[in-house]
């Protein structure tokens, strides 16, 4: 974070920020926090995509199991 505020970037982009962080962002910088899961659940469909194209005579099976130990209600 710190990297980006003397970058005088507008924006931060992570999965592990903790309550304090919040703090030291000190109203320069936008912070968002997107979850570990959430920052990589679309990346399995792309490299299913790119694998599919490169090695056409190989099976690529993507699984549907949610991975996911985070629950929302």
């Amino acid at each position: 974070m710190a990297a980006a505020k003397n970058l005088k970037a507008d924006i931060f982009i992570t999965a592990d920020l903790k309550y304090h962080d919040f703090f030291s962002a000190e109203n320069s910088l936008v912070l968002a926090d997107i979850g570990h899961y959430e920052s990589e659940q679309f990346t399995k469909n792309g490299l299913v995509a790119h694998l599919t194209k490169k090695i056409s005579n190989f099976a690529i099976i993507l699984s549907n199991t949610n991975t996911n130990p985070v629950k929302y209600y």
